[in-house]
């Protein structure tokens, strides 16, 4: 709302002023004899501004500060150049050699800072332009956590402001998988893709594809691409792979495991408490029964057998927690329990 009374007000000034310079006394020519085809002319190269910025809406900080401090030290180095060249060169030569310093000195300045625009604050120690983010580091998510889903659902509970990031060759490894034959796989490739378009639709949280060069990155397995990306965005992988995992935390990479995740938000049960659930099938050993919880959770009762297809309570006696799930072992609860 706000960038729009912006541009109403721009565009208003844009007419005022234009309009007072081509009623002028004695306006300049061609303005002077053509007013009315002046004014329009003037208001659309003036509104050309507003059209570019409503067409790239979405703006890099430190892109644009890169290009406007490459510029400037390049017209700077230039004049300076030629201040020091003055006595030496010949004046036929001086115009030549201005205008050769004023094109090359600032785009080398500019391509140099877009080049390396990520180490900027080495460049200009007291003066940063970062891009205001919301939250800390980046999150940077796999092909695995995207088929997943859960992901979305976290994000959609706004307990996290961070940005995430989709590196450009996980979505063509989701578009490899939903062109699959098979069509189970292609089922899963289609549901990463939705859950993209869903991320991308939350207005709560920055969502942010990055670009990865195929040819930098030749021959590396898409794990350690991924890995590689995070280090350079100073950020952690989100996965619910477990070899992804592995390789994360060998490279000093955090990694936010989705299964971890969710078994820490699970209930927690106590030894000594008691739980309601149905039996319904046998364990590995023998009189073993096994039931699940609500939320999954895999109770085995070590003399349930016999309560197979039956709801009981049972006595928590232990609790194994793993990457896989929560594991919970109990028993039938005997005459001499309270």
């Amino acid at each position: 709302m706000l960038l729009f009374v912006i541009r109403v007000l721009y565009a208003m000034v844009c007419v005022g002023t234009i309009a007072s310079f081509v009623t002028l006394d004695n306006p300049p020519e061609p303005f002077g004899s053509h007013r009315v085809t002046s004014f329009i002319l003037l208001m659309l190269a003036s509104q050309i501004v507003t059209f570019l910025d409503i067409l790239i809406p979405q703006k890099r900080i430190d892109v644009i500060s890169a290009i406007y401090f490459g510029l400037l030290i390049g017209f700077l180095l230039s004049w300076l150049t030629n201040l020091a060249l003055a006595p030496v060169i010949l004046g036929n030569y001086r115009p030549v050699t201005l205008m050769l310093s004023n094109l090359i000195l600032p785009y080398l300045c500019v391509t140099l800072l877009l080049q390396t625009r990520d180490k900027f604050r080495f460049i200009i120690p007291y003066i940063e332009f970062a891009k205001e983010v919301r939250g800390g580091r980046p999150y940077v998510l796999d092909a695995s956590s995207l088929i997943d889903g859960r992901i979305a659902d976290v994000l959609d509970t706004k307990i996290i402001d961070a940005p995430i990031v989709i590196p450009s060759f996980v979505l063509q490894e989701l578009q490899d998988i939903a062109d699959s034959n098979d069509k189970i796989r292609r089922g899963r490739g289609r549901r990463g893709l939705d859950m993209v378009s869903r991320l991308q639709s939350n207005n709560h949280i920055e969502v942010r594809i990055e670009e990865v060069k195929d040819d930098k990155e030749k021959g590396q397995s898409t794990d350690q691409r991924l890995v590689d990306v995070a280090k350079d965005l100073g950020g952690a992988v989100v996965t619910n792979d477990f070899n992804l995992n592995k390789v994360a935390s060998v490279h000093g990479v955090d990694v936010i495991n989705l299964n971890d995740l969710a078994n820490c938000l699970r209930p927690r049960h106590l030894p000594g408490e008691r739980i309601k659930l149905r039996i319904v099938k046998a364990g590995e050993a023998a009189g073993q029964g096994v039931g699940y919880l609500d939320d999954g959770t895999m109770v085995v009762c070590e003399d349930g057998g016999a309560m197979i297809g039956k709801d009981t309570e049972i006595i928590v006696k232990s609790v194994l927690q793993q990457s896989a799930g929560r594991l919970i072992f109990g028993r039938l609860p005997t005459p001499g329990d309270r």
